[in-house]
């Protein structure tokens, strides 16, 4: 080895143990500390309730769930059992699915059209409109259901004549100006040479919506999607005042709400009713996840 080679490993070997560095690598030893930290606290709980939703009463009431970890174990599939064949539960998950699909496809559609619109095409107040929409996110959803149940019971739009046609008609109007503010966002970020370039061949606009717009707003869509998906299924708020607690009509967490009040001492079976409402949205997030920070992220930034 010459002295210049010798120099220069020794100039690198200097720097790669310099201040600097080391205070680069302890910065990031510090973030992923504090992200795995973050994510383990947050899967405590998860853990937690799905061990102790296979766990017997008596252990239950004996032990911290950790220790069903250890040898002798003692899981049972009798809380399931139990939980989905006295508690109505079946039911009402099919009610659940009955209410958030189409109610989570029915804003996203509007939004997806109303979206482009505001973003590529000009018609007067264009930009008031969008501010009035933008404004709507600040209003509480509270204010609006005893004005919107009272039209409801007018028109006679009531589960026993409609179904849940109310239920998804008040989703879609809670829904639309966050899905129509975000999907707006995205849409403007796309490149403008992609328009131009449609409108010179002779594409017309929803050709360009079609073959366009919507095939580069996937990751858009699919966060779009996990948001209002989530939000409906849990809520119980809206489910109560425009469906009601009635068993043949009531969705999962209305039936979860009647369980904590009549079956407050069988801690075992609220677990795992709990674990069958938290399946469904989990699956749905992991299915799309790939989508989700892409989505979140697009439109934030252009170039």
């Amino acid at each position: 080895m010459t002295a210049e080679a010798a120099a220069r490993v020794g100039v690198s070997h200097t720097a790669r143990f310099s201040p600097a560095w080391v205070a680069e690598r302890l910065q990031g030893a510090v973030l992923h500390v504090a992200v795995i930290s973050l994510t383990v606290a947050w899967m405590v709980p998860a853990a937690g309730l799905l061990i102790s939703s296979f766990r017997h009463f008596t252990d239950i009431n004996q032990s911290g769930w950790w220790t069903a970890l250890a040898p002798p174990y003692n899981f049972t599939l009798e809380n399931y059992v139990q939980v989905l064949q006295s508690s109505n539960m079946g039911q009402s998950l099919f009610n659940s699915f009955m209410i958030t699909i189409p109610a989570t496809l029915i804003p996203v559609t509007i939004a997806a059209f109303a979206a482009y619109a505001f973003a590529w095409m000009k018609f007067p107040g264009r930009d008031w409109i969008f501010l009035a929409l933008v404004g709507l996110l600040a209003v509480p959803l509270q204010l609006s259901f005893i004005p919107v149940l009272k039209v409801f019971v007018s028109i006679g739009l009531v589960v026993q004549n409609w179904g849940f046609v109310g239920v998804w008609l008040a989703h879609t109007g809670y829904g639309l100006p966050f899905s129509i503010y975000l999907l707006a966002n995205f849409f403007r970020a796309l490149p403008s040479d992609l328009f131009e370039s449609a409108e010179i061949d002779g594409a017309g606009t929803l050709t360009v919506f079609f073959r366009i717009v919507l095939p580069l707003s996937v990751p858009a869509i699919a966060s779009l999607v996990i948001f209002q998906f989530l939000w409906i299924w849990n809520d119980l708020l809206v489910a109560l005042i425009y469906v009601g607690g009635t068993k043949s009509v009531a969705p999962l967490t209305v039936t979860l709400a009647n369980l904590t009040n009549s079956l407050g001492q069988g801690y075992n079976l609220l677990t795992a009713a709990a674990f069958i409402s938290m399946l469904v949205p989990l699956i749905v997030f992991l299915s799309l996840q790939r989508y989700f920070v892409r989505g979140i992220l697009a439109g934030s930034v252009k170039g």
